[in-house]
């Protein structure tokens, strides 16, 4: 059985216990990111700028990298070798079009990227990063991934702040982008979903990385900030109708949420006629904690004081995601996120059982079943070429279909080179629209729509 990355390393830095802790957000950085200014990768672009703005909530200097363009391929492709999967083409040449910018110091300039153990190539990325620095004669520029192992050294006394700050990030941000995705394909003026969510993310940000604040100051803050959100959006003139296929978006989580990388698939979606659910960042999250909490079982530490505080993370994440989402209810009516990830992973161990894998393809079988009890009409997953994730996946897709009614699955794969993607989503969506006809579980729609 094939396994893929550890997904507790993978998101490392939102694992620790420590996050229970109260207080207020510190002003100093961790002493190895004083006086540089922290570049992330823009992975999606709410998600990274809350991650962003949490890091300067506790006096770190962070800022997203430019959109992807022509430019990141090229500089990407130079230094790789071509096997590699796009998502390291793509960080790659973000970073190394910050590297030529002119007054670019590279004793001021650090770039933040997570890393992993097992198969996946992704494990690879950071130390392929230092070399490239080491070989263009920017040995000091940083390359750092704080978790929860090193006790959030990079980050400075403030890490347990900065893991709370974050996660409420991550959430926040799912909660705008599903706004988004939920609204612009009804929207009546073109570009007013857009402007509503660019005007919403600085909003969010600003109430992020303000500091100084407790935790309960600055819960109660994001639960105003995603009210006014909220508000914005419903006041939006969009034209809902019922009959508007509703696709499911899983797959290989940095190529599904990076526009760039996935060639504006959703957007493409939506001119032909559908709507897209994408699974977000906080749901990846929880499946890390339970992958965590599965191995800790395995070994023999059911009861040990690694369990204790990851259970105390488990109960303090969901109290907050619990009161930033309170507000959504009736918005989110029929878009419901899984209640309790074990309900994902149940449903895939019959085609891909988490004693022998791990990583995106567990979750992407799993998440077939309840997407198509949700009752989307069809489900994409879109994967980075020759990515494992994507190529497992798609070897179950088949046998998942026939056992849930024929719902029509599809793998979409990217390599960077572009294409026109218009006919082979037209040719889904007409399996869509017929399978809409027959399909079991009729969708539920929020009362917007008449």
């Amino acid at each position: 059985m094939v396994a893929h990355a550890r997904p507790d390393l993978k998101a490392g830095w939102l694992q620790g216990g420590e996050a229970a802790r109260g207080g207020r957000g510190a002003d100093a950085a961790g002493p190895g990111l004083m006086g540089r200014r922290l570049y992330l990768p823009r992975m999606t672009d709410c998600g990274a700028e809350a991650l962003a703005a949490a890091l300067r909530s506790v006096g770190i200097d962070a800022m997203v990298l430019p959109p992807s363009d022509s430019r990141t391929l090229e500089l990407g492709a130079r230094h790789l070798a071509g096997e590699e999967c796009l998502p390291a083409k793509v960080t790659l040449g973000d970073f190394l079009r910050v590297v030529e910018t002119p007054g670019f110091d590279p004793g001021k300039t650090a770039f933040m990227m997570a890393t992993t153990e097992g198969p996946c190539r992704f494990g690879q990325y950071v130390p392929y990063l230092r070399k490239v620095f080491r070989d263009l004669g920017y040995p000091e520029i940083m390359v750092v991934s704080p978790s929860s192992g090193d006790g959030y050294r990079q980050v400075g006394a403030s890490g347990p702040d900065f893991t709370r700050t974050a996660w409420r990030g991550f959430v926040a941000s799912d909660i705008l982008r599903k706004l988004l995705l939920r609204t612009r394909p009804y929207e009546r003026a073109p570009g007013a979903a857009d402007a509503a969510y660019a005007l919403s993310l600085r909003e969010l940000c600003a109430t992020l990385e303000s500091p100084r604040l407790t935790h309960r100051e600055r819960l109660e803050a994001l639960v105003a900030a995603l009210i006014r959100i909220r508000d914005r959006f419903r006041g939006l003139p969009a034209g809902y109708e019922r009959g508007r296929l509703l696709i499911g978006i899983q797959g290989e989580i940095f190529c599904r949420m990076n526009d760039f990388s996935n060639d504006h698939l959703i957007r493409r979606l939506e001119a032909c006629g559908g709507e897209a659910w994408l699974s977000d960042i906080s749901e990846w999250v929880w499946y890390c904690n339970n992958h965590q909490e599965h191995c800790l079982r395995r070994d023999g530490r059911r009861f040990s004081l690694a369990m204790l505080r990851a259970k105390i993370r488990d109960r303090i994440q969901h109290a907050d995601e619990l009161a930033l989402r309170a507000s959504f209810v009736e918005d989110f009516r029929g878009y419901e996120d899984p209640a309790d990830i074990e309900e994902v992973l149940r449903a895939g161990d019959a085609y891909l059982p988490q004693a022998g894998a791990a990583g995106e393809m567990v979750m992407s079988a799993g998440k077939v079943d309840y997407f198509f009890r949700k009752g989307v009409d069809g489900i994409i997953d879109i994967s980075p070429f020759s990515c494992m994730n994507g190529i497992v996946s798609e070897a179950l897709y088949p046998r998942q279909s026939q056992e849930h009614a024929g719902i029509p699955i599809k793998n979409f794969y990217f390599d960077g080179k572009g294409g026109d993607l218009t006919d082979d989503l037209e040719i889904f969506l007409e399996l869509a629209r017929a399978y809409q006809r027959r399909k079991p579980h009729p969708r539920r729609h929020p009362s917007c729509f008449p």
